[in-house]
């Protein structure tokens, strides 16, 4: 088998609801393929509906696999270890992609064989957009484009996400999958597991497609739209990052780190006093971050 499209879920039971039903218009790719949605310890009636047939596209094999370990990184290697197909194809629960989506992976897939692929990822605002939120600030609501040509991407700086992307499913297991320690993992907001394995992939010089033509609109819940998600989001990743990177070593952070929290404070208040908060909430998030890293650091397992 060529394709598998995964699906990890969450307690995302409605948007899930919405997806599926989406993905009736999407138009066969040439090659056989399947649908696997990976649920991850859902406990909102998740696992009993998808236990029904009414979401279920009768002209492929449909599976669902319950995934116990809490977070989205292991749920997408649990993805990778189940899947038939030669290539995975990850898809949010939260997105929506256009008919011709799967038809132009497979042709990227059939010309190039690469070890991965990103596609174009578009935020859907239904209840508007904040005055504060900047297009710098979309890529942390999960859009992407690295522009109209597709082409190999080989910078460590054009990281590929997984809510549109396409991996070579043993060559991602033969490098080690996703790191478990990254990624949203429950209601924790945050992220990392994808941008980390590309970036390994890219040091590997393995090669990596951007595709612009395969797009996908990723729905963007009201709640998403607030200044304390975007500080959340940076907090946890800093915590997550602090951890990761102390290892075995003493829990006392190395001295540097307190000058670049005073920094990183002093600036975005610096900001927000001479501009307003509309401008100030990168800085802010730059101090969240180094907040959480330092917490990470000091408290939290490796």
């Amino acid at each position: 088998m060529k394709l598998t499209l995964s699906i990890c879920t969450h307690n995302h039971l409605a948007a899930l609801k919405q997806t599926l039903a989406g993905l009736h218009d999407l138009h066969s790719p040439e090659g056989p393929w399947e649908l696997l949605i990976i649920d991850n310890a859902s406990t909102d009636g998740t696992g009993a509906w998808l236990a029904q047939d009414g979401w279920k596209r009768m002209d492929i094999d449909c599976r669902v696999v319950q995934e116990s370990r809490l977070g989205v990184a292991h749920a997408r290697n649990r993805a990778l270890t189940e899947a038939k197909g030669e290539y995975v194809v990850f898809l949010d629960d939260d997105e929506t992609p256009e008919p011709d989506w799967l038809v132009n992976l497979e042709q990227v897939i059939d010309v190039h064989q690469p070890v991965a692929i990103g596609g174009r990822i578009r935020a859907h605002l239904p209840g508007g957009r904040p005055d504060w939120l900047t297009d710098e600030l979309l890529g942390f609501l999960g859009e992407l484009d690295y522009g109209p040509a597709e082409r190999e991407l080989s910078e460590i700086s054009t990281p590929i996400f997984t809510g549109n992307a396409v991996f070579h499913r043993q060559t991602v297991l033969d490098v080690g999958g996703f790191d478990g320690n990254l990624g949203r993992r429950g209601n924790i907001q945050s992220g990392g597991e994808d941008t980390e394995l590309y970036r390994r992939l890219i040091k590997l010089k393995k090669p990596v497609r951007w595709t612009p033509q395969a797009v996908i609109h990723h729905r963007i819940e009201p709640w998403k739209l607030r200044r304390t998600y975007f500080l959340q989001l940076h907090y946890h990743q800093g915590r997550m990052e602090g951890a990761c990177k102390r290892g075995p070593a003493s829990r006392i952070p190395p001295l540097y780190l307190i000058p670049q929290v005073i920094r990183a404070y002093w600036r975005a208040l610096a900001l927000r006093l001479r501009q307003g908060a509309k401008h100030s909430l990168r800085l802010e998030m730059n101090a969240a971050y180094f907040t959480g890293y330092v917490v990470g650091w000091m408290m939290d397992p490796a």
